[in-house]
């Protein structure tokens, strides 16, 4: 379902030389399968799923997503793609705060040509524990509660892959396992594979597949990087 093959990544250096950030040979994740990206702060794990969400191009290879290859796409068909078929649970959980929970959630189907359910929406928001919560801003809501909301919004389109960038890196101790279990569940639920970046040992702990983005990143096998 998610396919990676020779994968590169860098930026171009105020000297004009090219800092390499990503050089992934080969990375794949069944329809359905949970797997945790986990590796050290600053070493590439976000730009990796931003070039997964095609928020970020490339330098070459290719990246597949339910048959799809992203590489290349226009900037307006790879954002039409997301839209459609990749959920993104964010660390800062980007919500817009003068929007409810409830418009929040549907604001995530503005951007595909599917007309807004708002029973989707808040069908989603009760299986996170927040049908009593609708109508509140992000203001009223626990850091938890907005944690939740994110991932209403990440699923109403029924993608095929979600992926969560230390979704619990903003979340307290006694709410971490909340957040986990939400995801996993959700994801299991709705049929959905998940990709989840961290660096928390007591969350990587808790899946069957783990890959280290030091081994599989050629780039940080021999020097540190710094996205």
């Amino acid at each position: 379902m998610l396919l990676l093959e020779d994968v590169r990544k860098s930026y171009a250096e105020p000297d004009g030389s090219r800092l390499d950030i990503l050089d992934v040979p080969r990375l794949a994740v069944d329809r359905g399968e949970q797997v945790v990206l986990r590796g050290r702060s600053g070493g590439g794990k976000t730009t990796l799923l931003n070039c997964i969400a095609g928020l970020t191009t490339v330098d070459s290879g290719r990246i597949e997503i339910n048959g799809r290859d992203l590489v290349g796409l226009p900037e307006a068909t790879r954002d039409r793609f997301r839209a459609q078929h990749i959920g993104f649970v964010f660390q800062t959980f980007n919500l817009l705060p003068a929007f409810t929970a409830l418009e929040n959630v549907l604001l995530g189907m503005t951007f595909t040509k599917q007309k807004a359910d708002p029973q989707r929406a808040a069908t989603l928001l009760e299986q996170v524990g927040l049908n009593h919560r609708l109508t509140h801003k992000p203001s009223s809501l626990s850091v938890g509660e907005q944690q939740r909301v994110a991932v209403a919004r990440a699923l109403v389109n029924r993608p095929v892959l979600l992926l969560a960038d230390e979704p619990t890196a903003n979340i307290d101790p006694a709410h971490q396992q909340q957040v986990v279990d939400l995801l996993r569940e959700s994801c299991q639920q709705e049929e959905v594979a998940l990709l989840l970046v961290t660096h928390t040992p007591e969350v990587a702990d808790q899946f069957e597949r783990v890959e280290e983005l030091e081994a599989i990143n050629r780039v940080s096998k021999s020097s540190g990087v710094v996205a």
